[in-house]
């Protein structure tokens, strides 16, 4: 691995400031970084809002972090973007529900936070580039740089990334993009790091008790709610506790079931109806999709339909597809075999095998 800036007279060693959450993989990328040689590197937590114990963002985070940067012997700096997080990742969360969406917190944070605020931040202090502990990789192929998936598929954090742009990814380094899980624990176990066998967050991490529904209420500021539960026909079958409590594709606490005993899913939620509808799996599955806030990476812009490997959620299996361009920042995606649970809100992203071609905002799901 090397650090080394291109350009000028020779090379030089370029000061990397590493995002460090607390956590082992920002540990190792870190003591990578520095055993390359050729990396001058600081730690800095960012503080996002007010997390307990156990949960990111929390003191014990900020104080990991630290012991890590004390251990490997580099500076570590905490800086204070709560008034953003909460603006441009927790709010749009909670508007996005309330207005019949499903978003991706982790896709905004890593849009405007990490990558925009951060990576501004990083050349005000006098550094170089930005470093994260994300499981993906960057190449430079001509004049354009690449988003690759990670050589592990099982940790690929390609999908959460899709939003970068060409300045970002020159200003970036993904030290993890060649490693597994189980040798980053090694490297931090070997190296004694404080963090060698802490558990990941899995949790979204605002919303630590998985009550999304009672997030929504309170951040917005919305009494209680209730509405129809209807079937696929329009006929009342049950009430609801709120429509942004419930998701495409979801089966367990409905309240209700179909009369012959059959199961049944959410298969649409409506803002506008404050209603939600129940159907059969099958009602599940789309033939195509259209997307908004088009990000490309590989390219400019997709002059004829693209065939492609898709996604439409961050653990979904890759789909085969048409992508074609329809706007400045939209598209339409066709897939050769129906898929499962479309849901508006959350991204669409394209592949070339282990190729980030780009990705986009899914604003609705077509069933033909």
């Amino acid at each position: 691995m090397t650090c080394y800036a291109e350009g000028g007279e020779g090379n030089h060693k370029q000061r990397v400031l590493c995002a460090m959450s607390g956590g082992v993989d920002s540990s190792v990328a870190a003591l990578l970084l520095l055993e390359s040689g050729s990396c001058e590197c600081a730690g800095a937590t960012l503080k996002l809002f007010d997390g307990t114990d156990g949960r990111c963002c929390s003191l014990t985070d900020v104080n990991d972090a630290r012991d890590v940067c004390g251990a490997l012997g580099i500076p570590h700096y905490v800086l204070n973007y709560k008034a953003a997080f909460e603006r441009d990742v927790m709010n749009r969360f909670a508007e996005s529900y309330r207005a019949g969406s499903t978003p991706n917190p982790c896709i905004d944070c890593n849009r405007f936070i990490k990558f925009s605020l951060l990576l501004r931040r990083v050349s005000e202090i006098g550094f170089d580039t930005l470093a994260t502990g994300h499981y993906a990789r960057i190449e430079k192929s001509g004049s354009r740089f690449l988003l690759k998936k990670a050589k592990d598929r099982a940790k690929d954090q390609s999908y959460v990334l899709y939003t970068m742009t060409q300045e970002q990814l020159s200003q970036t380094v993904f030290p993890l993009g060649a490693f597994g899980k189980d040798e980053v624990r090694g490297i931090a176990a070997a190296h004694g790091l404080i963090t060698a066998h802490k558990k990941d967050s899995q949790d979204i991490c605002f919303v630590p008790d998985g009550d999304y529904g009672r997030f929504i209420e309170e951040h917005l500021g919305l009494p209680p709610s209730t509405g129809a539960i209807v079937d696929e026909a329009g006929r009342q079958i049950g009430v609801h506790r709120g429509f942004y409590r419930y998701t495409i594709g979801q089966r367990r606490g409905l309240g209700v079931s179909a009369g012959d005993g059959a199961r049944v899913y959410v298969t649409a939620t409506s803002a506008k109806d404050n209603r939600v509808t129940l159907g059969p799996e099958a009602a599940l599955y789309s033939d195509s999709l259209l997307a908004a806030e088009l990000n490309l990476i590989a390219c400019d812009r997709l002059d004829r339909p693209l065939r492609a490997q898709v996604k439409t959620r961050y653990l979904q299996r890759e789909a085969v597809a048409s992508i074609t361009q329809t706007g400045a920042e939209t598209v339409r995606v066709d897939f050769d075999s129906p898929q499962r649970a479309v849901t508006p809100g959350q991204s669409v992203v394209f592949y070339d095998d282990d190729v980030v071609i780009g990705g986009a905002v899914i604003t609705a799901s077509i069933r033909n």
